[in-house]
């Protein structure tokens, strides 16, 4: 019997390590194995991340692999209270309250040419700075015309029309733009929406279809939200002509004056009244647009006769281009989404002053 010296004993340690250890890398191969006899695969490192196919695709710099993730947005930089221009536009911060003021003199005409040292002006009792004062205010119009051609309307519908014909060749001036609304049961737009083509808005004035019902509050709502779309820098009108006879709105005062206020527009209403007794009509809808008008700033006018709505349009358009706009940065600020009193006087003299009463906080 041969004994193995040491050199070839280690050669034949060495041959069986290295069979064995081939037989177990084969075993751990081997796809019919059990999950816990295969070959272990090394783990992830925790910075590394998968690519999509396109090999010049990066990898993300987070989010999930495989998918490029935009960048994390910087926090937004806390907004300058200051205005900025940019061309002939005057861009502020939501902060700004602007109020445009009419003021008459005791024989109901326009005030125009009053200093700033004239006026004072208070948010909720307290006086504030007037930070921009612009007598005559140049800032172009956007006029929502709303035309009631109800059935109880209709009986004066020519008049109504030739004097909105003759209004709106007065007040479109360059820059203004104007839109013909036609309102009974619902509320349409007249072509050619907001438009300086007083050709075609005459037109549209002039071919209002007859309706049934009438729908106040659903019409001061939903032109309040056209001219809310119409961009802040701009003045928000709306000028109503109707017999104040709601019956078919499905919005409701509160809605309508919310939105009115939230858009900050200026309401003027024409009342047309088919009989002039209070007792002999219902007055609910003509007292809501007292309210809703009295908030806004704008005027009631009660026109006895059809014959002096032209009278009236004229009034208004003299209004419009002699308007003061004030603005300033409310101090102290009142909590977002709350309702805030304003108030505008003229120290001197005896004028009347018309002006929003109120306001609403933008979202802090």
């Amino acid at each position: 019997m041969l004994t193995p010296t040491p050199h070839a004993s280690r050669v034949i340690f060495l041959a069986l390590t290295v069979f064995l250890a081939s037989g177990i890398a084969a075993t751990q191969d081997d796809p019919n194995r059990p999950p816990w006899a295969q070959k272990s695969k090394p783990k992830k490192n925790s910075s590394s991340r998968t690519t999509s196919s396109a090999s010049s695709s990066p990898s993300p710099p987070n989010g999930e692999p495989g998918k490029i993730v935009q960048p994390t947005p910087a926090p937004p930089k806390e907004e300058s209270s200051a205005p900025t221009v940019q061309g002939n536009r005057i861009r502020v911060n939501v902060n700004l309250v602007t109020v445009l003021v009419s003021v008459l003199d005791e024989h109901n005409r326009p005030a125009p040419d009053l200093p700033r040292e004239a006026f004072q002006l208070f948010d909720e009792g307290n006086e504030q700075k007037i930070d921009i004062f612009e007598p005559e205010t140049s800032l172009p119009l956007d006029l929502a015309l709303m035309i009631d051609a109800s059935m109880s309307a209709h009986k004066e519908i020519t008049f109504e029309q030739e004097a909105a014909a003759h209004f709106i060749r007065q007040v479109v001036r360059p820059g203004d733009r104007l839109a013909v609304f036609s309102f009974d049961e619902d509320v349409t737009q007249r072509p050619p929406g907001f438009s300086d083509n007083v050709a075609a808005l005459q037109a549209a004035v002039r071919k209002i279809p007859d309706g049934a019902g009438t729908s106040i509050y659903d019409a001061v709502l939903l032109a309040s939200r056209a001219l809310a779309n119409r961009g802040d820098d701009r003045r928000r009108v709306i000028v109503l002509v109707t017999d104040a006879g709601e019956t078919t709105s499905h919005s409701d005062f509160d809605a309508a004056r919310r939105e009115a206020v939230g858009a900050n527009v200026l309401l003027y209403t024409i009342v047309i009244r088919p009989v002039k007794n209070e007792n002999g009509r219902n007055t609910g809808g003509e007292h809501a647009l007292e309210t809703m008008t009295d908030t806004t700033g704008g005027a009631m006018f009660y026109p006895d006769t059809p014959a002096e709505l032209t009278a009236i349009f004229d009034r208004i358009d003299r209004e419009l281009r002699t308007q003061y706009r004030m603005a300033y940065y409310p101090n102290p600020r009142g909590p977002a989404n709350t309702y805030r009193s304003i108030e505008v006087k003229v120290t001197t003299g005896k004028y009347q002053v018309r002006h929003r009463k109120t306001y609403l906080t933008a979202p802090q």
